[in-house]
């Protein structure tokens, strides 16, 4: 799973720790999508968070569907206390965070990793939940570092900014090698967006606004990802075989695909999507209020007049989490969708 650097933090109030189901469940004829899937009842619940937060939201989920990481707000007489929240199963763990930290992923082990700033600067300082403790993890000189994405190794991926003059610099931290962070050999501007279990890495490089998408294979050997006829392209996102993105085929919004990083091809996503935030390895796609499997999509139960919802994150094994925008804010999670 991966996820793009975002931020989550919505207006909104929330009170009570809350476990209980919002009650929706929707059913109905499942659509095609790769490796198949079958007729499911799609149900939405909110996720507990501690009583006194002003708002809360789910971030990320790892592979198996067990572990959830996301944020909330307490607001205090003088200044307000972000907080890290991470879910395992029903027991959820507050920890206080500097800032606007922010989790981007997780993986199968339960390592969260994220973006804050270093103390009294504001430049970009990743971190790492792992074992109970929060830790910064080791960065370059430069304007501002960023983590996007860990497998279930334990390697992750991210990009700085100005390491070289004016351009953005693909990174890694190796499993292998803890407590080190190395430039990554890819494209020129390089952003990576994602890193499968097999170390297979995306993203995409290149001017603002002239970006072309890139697959890095575990060998060091760099394809391009791309669609014929095709202009500025962004990848999102990757697990398993597949990877999503945008691609600019003329017209006044970007069409959204799915590649097959096996051989490149591509096909394309219903365009109900509001955008695109994760895929899994059985290549389901979520985006704003919608899930994808195949080329068409289904709105996600929880929302309605005057409430919005948005998915963050899927899970290998269908789980969504994201949020739920009504009277307040809450972290939610869907299941059988």
């Amino acid at each position: 799973m991966t996820r793009s650097t975002r931020r989550r933090m919505l207006a909104g109030a929330a009170a009570g720790l809350l476990g209980t189901s919002l009650g929706v469940a929707v059913s109905g004829p499942a659509t095609a999508a790769p490796g198949g899937a079958g007729v499911r009842a799609c149900t939405i619940n909110t996720l507990p968070y501690p009583a006194d937060t002003y708002r809360a939201d789910a971030s990320a989920v790892d592979p198996t569907g067990r572990f959830v990481a996301g944020t909330a707000l307490r607001v205090g007489e003088v200044d307000n206390q972000y907080l890290l929240l991470f879910w395992d199963g029903q027991q959820v763990t507050e920890v206080e965070a500097p800032g606007m930290s922010d989790p981007v992923d997780i993986n199968a082990d339960g390592v969260v990793i994220g973006n804050g700033s270093a103390a009294g600067t504001g430049i970009g300082q990743p971190w790492r939940y792992r074992n109970g403790k929060l830790e910064q993890l080791p960065v370059l000189p430069s304007t501002g570092i960023f983590v996007t994405a860990i497998n279930d190794a334990g390697d992750i991926v991210g990009y700085g900014s100005d390491i070289v003059a004016g351009e953005w610099v693909g990174l890694r931290w190796p499993a292998a090698r803890p407590d080190t962070v190395e430039v990554l050999d890819a494209p020129v501007n390089a952003q990576p967006t994602g890193i499968t279990a097999n170390g297979t890495i995306v993203g995409y490089a290149g001017p603002f606004g002239d970006w072309s998408g890139w697959v890095r294979r575990p060998n060091g050997r760099i394809d391009a990802l791309t669609v014929p006829g095709g202009g500025s392209t962004t990848v999102a996102a990757a697990a398993g075989r597949w990877a999503i993105g945008q691609v600019w085929l003329g017209g006044t919004s970007p069409t959204k695909v799915r590649w097959d990083l096996r051989n490149g091809s591509y096909t394309t996503l219903d365009q109900e999507l509001p955008g695109l935030t994760d895929v899994n390895v059985k290549g389901v796609v979520v985006g704003g209020d919608r899930v994808s499997r195949g080329s068409t999509s289904r709105v996600l139960p929880g929302g309605g007049d005057r409430v919005g919802i948005g998915a963050q994150s899927i899970a290998d094994t269908g789980t969504i989490v994201g949020f739920r925008n009504g009277d307040r804010v809450t972290p939610v999670r869907w299941t059988g969708c």
